[in-house]
């Protein structure tokens, strides 16, 4: 994204001015579990769309082994894990970059996809190797991101839902804004003389549109909950 500097600093801090306490003088939390920052930011820009008072608090516990094959079965190992470890309710995405090309992949390997180091531009600079001799109109692909939520203690309380943002992959990143795939990932829709990467996205325009963001209007009424 070509960020406007103060877009996401904004939105998280209107959130966060806006918390408040409940009829008992909780503070409403609800934990994200990832150590990644980019993540957890993206994700308060988001759900303070529908819940201003809600604070997403970044996950400070192991991380688990993410042993699963699809993307809704590692979001539950890490939001199981984080609800555990901090007794609040946890919300875990998983989510990637599935080239119809290549089967799907990376899919659910897309953090690990040039390595276990996830190095986020070797990754990017792979799979635009892979696909140097590939051209429009196979060059298509979608974001996919998988939610988990889980109250700790409550296993009635588990819900998955998925978002999915259909584009194709640029020739070249393009934009220094957004992370991981951002750079190179073309979404749908826009206007064939203007399209833009992600990259090249500021954050609001990012949050209304992304895979999270689709991911999350199934997950708003699971939250109204809490």
């Amino acid at each position: 994204m070509t960020a406007h500097p103060d877009d996401m600093a904004d939105a998280i801090a209107e959130a966060e001015a806006q918390t408040a306490a409940d009829a008992d003088g909780v503070v409403r939390q609800i934990v994200l579990a990832t150590h990644n920052r980019h993540k957890v930011e993206e994700f308060q820009a988001i759900v303070a769309i529908t819940r201003p008072d809600l604070v997403v608090v970044a996950y400070n516990g192991p991380e688990p082994v993410e042993d699963g094959v699809t993307f809704a079965e590692n979001a539950l190992i890490k939001a199981r894990a984080a609800a555990e470890y901090t007794g609040l309710p946890a919300l875990a995405d998983d989510s990637g970059i599935c080239v119809d090309v290549l089967g799907g992949a990376p899919g659910v390997f897309s953090a690990y996809w040039a390595g276990h180091a996830k190095d986020a531009a070797a990754n990017l600079n792979l799979l635009l190797d892979q696909l140097s001799d590939i051209r429009d109109p196979h060059r298509t692909a979608q974001f996919v991101s998988t939610i988990a939520f889980v109250v700790p203690g409550d296993a009635s309380r588990e819900s998955v839902v998925e978002g999915v943002w259909p584009g194709r992959l640029a020739e070249a990143a393009a934009g220094e804004g957004g992370f991981g795939y951002d750079p190179i990932f073309i979404p749908d829709g826009q206007a064939p003389d203007a399209e833009r990467t992600v990259g090249e996205w500021n954050a609001l325009e990012k949050n209304a549109a992304s895979h999270r963001a689709r991911a999350f209007e199934a997950l708003a009424p699971l939250l109204a909950e809490l």
